[in-house]
């Protein structure tokens, strides 16, 4: 069995470091927040629950190591660590929420001792949330998922993107809890892998029947009746956008053509109800995660790589959005 992706480990962090997966199941110890802001960048820590759990345990972490011994240097110093965390990815929005209701709970302390005291009862409140959370988007994602359903995703919204059991596979996985037969087809997701490295790692460890096909092989089979439904998670909702993986909108497009059925699930700590799509910033990473693989440039040396991270869903190509309080069916605008 997985063990939960992030927790707390005295005034530490324990986390699974996923690039070293599937070879490798690897927990980490960490204590500090510069380690924390790199397992965030390098993607050992990812997936928008568990940035936002990730986030707010690095201000806890902050906090108890605080020196401080008054409330105004103390809070400057949780929220100078709260924005040096914030800056590691812009995109998913999760990270920002559980930074900040760590940051509003030292906040309202009176004394820095009941400050750092709220700050890691936030945190842990945060974690122990997200399973249920989890576990509520799945039990209302379950009974849009027929029995005999062959299921599409891509990218990595299981439990390695949350503490435990995820969004879009956790979906799948109270299909399969509630008896049906259920099968999954996970895209690759270039360039790091995430399909093929954590999901089919993760949905294996289930015994959940996947397969792992090239991103680009989804539309052929839609078109060969091969998909009956696409669930997916969002590391962003807007009033007009679901923001996730790149390589989202065009299976979302896809769908449509098909007549294949598209839902994203994701928590309400997603949703942004304040920016609209030309108003965020979507992360481009490194070019030489698409230039190198495997150790090998497999671009030639000065031809430029375009690296986008996450792209952008129009909300009138979702059939529903998978949440903890229910789905949510068009149309979306506005935004409950």
């Amino acid at each position: 069995m997985i063990p939960r992706t992030i927790a707390r480990k005295g005034e530490g962090i324990v986390f699974i470091d996923q690039t070293l997966l599937p070879e490798h199941l690897e927990m980490v110890e960490c204590t500090d927040l510069e380690r924390l802001a790199r397992a965030i960048r390098r993607l050992e820590v990812r997936g928008a629950p568990a940035l936002g759990i990730a986030g707010a345990y690095g201000v806890a972490m902050a906090a108890m190591q605080s020196e401080a011994a008054e409330m105004e240097g103390f809070l400057a110093e949780a929220v100078n660590a709260a924005e040096f965390l914030r800056a590691t990815r812009p995109t998913a929005v999760n990270l920002g929420w559980g930074i900040d209701r760590v940051l509003a709970a030292a906040g309202a302390a009176e004394s820095v001792g009941a400050a750092k005291e709220a700050a890691v009862v936030e945190a842990d409140r945060i974690a122990a949330e997200d399973e249920a959370t989890c576990r509520a988007i799945g039990s209302h994602g379950a009974a849009l998922i027929p029995d005999g359903a062959r299921v599409l995703t891509h990218c990595n919204a299981g439990g390695l993107a949350c503490s435990t059991w995820g969004t879009a596979l956790g979906v799948v996985r109270s299909a399969v809890e509630a008896g049906k037969k259920v099968s999954v087809t996970a895209c690759e997701t270039r360039p790091l892998l995430q399909g093929g490295r954590l999901t089919a790692f993760e949905l294996a460890e289930d015994g959940i029947p996947v397969r792992v096909i090239t991103d680009s092989t989804a539309a052929f089979l839609m078109r060969k009746g091969e998909i009956d439904c696409v669930v997916v998670g969002a590391d962003r909702i807007t009033r007009d956008v679901a923001f996730n993986k790149i390589g989202t909108y065009m299976h979302a497009v896809c769908a449509r053509h098909h007549g294949i059925p598209f839902y994203v699930a994701a928590p309400r700590s997603t949703f942004d109800q304040v920016l609209g799509e030309d108003e965020v910033e979507i992360e481009e990473r490194d070019e030489e995660e698409i230039a190198v693989f495997n150790g090998r440039r497999t671009v030639r040396e000065g031809v430029r790589c375009t690296n986008y991270a996450f792209d952008a869903t129009p909300l009138d190509l979702v059939s529903g959005i998978i949440t903890e309080e229910g789905v949510l069916r068009p149309p979306f605008d506005p935004m409950p």
